[in-house]
């Protein structure tokens, strides 16, 4: 039997039209998750952001000297870096989902022990620390969820995605920041607890949302992800691994200390400085990760990525060699642009270098990232202590990273271009 070339090309149209309804319906089940992954980042922003624009509040109420508000920062991304190290075993025998919401119920009741647990314990700051490690633990699981749930769903341009997820942490770190200055100017600072049992609600949700919505595999069915051991044995992760801890420093050695900064070191009122430093530091680093969002597809990521590095050490330099206080503003401000790119950036080079990393990759560059926000701001901290608390110096002494980072683009670029060499020849 014959079979007519009209037939078979409709046949063909209608096969063709079937998969692309498929996809529209799948692209749709998955944006919900999606979405919930952008709200996880803000939750991701609350834990990392808020606490730090109460550093002189616990310093005058709880009488904490700011050589010990610093561990509170350490204590932070240290707790996130141990879960970011232990819990690729954990993540893969109990699921992504039932993890993700763990993450947020960590998140929540650390929010509610940092408003309750310093005025019912004997010693306040044991109270900040027993708070701090609980959401921590939460943040170390969202760093290492988030992103590889968002990689697995079914996109198109997986830089663009990640980009873009990565900007809802600067969208978040920008709430945390406009929303706490106004409620701290219309109610007072005094009332900061109110403030923080407002956050909690943000994990709390959350956590009902990831309990719905569908969760792809991150590795394709019939093949294993690579563990730990593997990756070690890989010289680019290692490449990987410095780019990310540098980013992390890069972002927090400025991003922890600028409304401190702004306060102590400019002499500026708290409104002034949280709106003129964090917050502006926020809406520049998540419009340099929209604006990749947007235009990936027609960037050069290694070329953005060099560009951002540089223009991160010069706003590291306009901070603190500028005498003018306006000035260091600006470079706080130039700085968040400059560092937008450098986390989503390594992690899109990492997923598209190893593409078989799994958990396991996805665990160890948060723990990268998360080593640099831990030692990027205790630098900083370190090195103005010595220098008889001048910001400025520490903030100098940070330039270190985003020189690192550069470096590490150029040293990724060179097992391409060697194996390229050898091709030819």
């Amino acid at each position: 039997m014959c079979i007519a070339p009209e037939m078979l090309r409709e046949a063909a149209a209608d096969k063709q039209y079937s998969r692309s309804e498929e996809n529209k319906t799948m692209n749709a089940r998955y944006q919900r998750t999606i979405y919930a992954c952008f709200t996880g980042y803000i939750v991701q922003a609350i834990i990392n952001n808020f606490v730090p624009l109460l550093f002189l509040t616990f310093e005058s109420t709880y009488h904490i000297p700011l050589s010990k508000i610093t561990i509170l920062i350490t204590f932070n991304f240290g707790i996130q870096l141990l879960v970011d190290l232990l819990s690729t075993g954990f993540v893969d025998k109990i699921g992504y989902r039932a993890s993700i919401m763990i993450a947020h119920i960590f998140a929540a009741a650390g929010l509610l022990g940092l408003a309750v647990l310093p005025e019912i314990l004997p010693d306040a700051y044991a109270g900040l620390l027993i708070s701090v490690t609980v959401y921590a633990l939460g943040g170390g699981l969202l760093e290492v969820l988030v992103s590889p749930i968002v990689e697995s769903c079914p996109t198109d341009n997986k830089e663009k995605a990640m980009s873009l997820l990565h900007s809802f942490y600067c969208w978040g770190h920008v709430g945390v920041v406009l929303f706490s200055t106004l409620f701290f100017k219309l109610f007072g600072i005094e009332n900061w607890k109110i403030l923080t049992c407002i956050w909690l609600i943000v994990p709390a949700v959350n956590t009902f949302v990831f309990a719905k919505t569908p969760i792809a595999p991150l590795v394709e069915e019939g093949e294993k992800g690579m563990s730990m051991l593997d990756l070690c044995k890989t010289r680019v992760f290692w490449i990987l691994m410095l780019m990310m801890t540098c980013a992390g420093a890069s972002e927090q050695a400025v991003s922890q200390w600028a409304s401190t900064f702004a306060e102590r070191g400019l002499g500026v009122s708290k409104t002034v400085g949280d709106l003129a430093g964090p917050m502006a530091f926020a809406i520049l680093m998540g419009s340099a990760r929209a604006f990749y969002g947007k235009f990936g597809d027609r960037i050069s990521l290694d070329k953005f990525m060099v560009g951002s590095g540089l223009l991160c050490v010069l706003s590291y330099m306009c901070i603190s060699l500028s005498p003018s206080p306006v000035m260091s503003l600006i470079g706080c401000a130039v700085c968040g642009l400059s560092v937008g790119i450098m986390w989503p950036g390594s992690f899109s080079k990492a997923s598209a270098t190893l593409r078989n990393g799994g958990t396991a990759l996805f665990a160890l560059l948060a723990l990268a990232g998360d080593l640099g926000c831990s030692g990027g701001p205790t630098l900083v901290g370190y090195v103005s202590s010595m220098a008889s608390d001048d910001l400025k110096k520490g903030i100098l002494a940070a330039i270190i990273f985003p020189v690192l980072l550069v470096a590490g683009i150029f040293l990724l670029r060179k097992p391409k271009e060697d194996k390229n060499t050898a091709q030819a020849n």
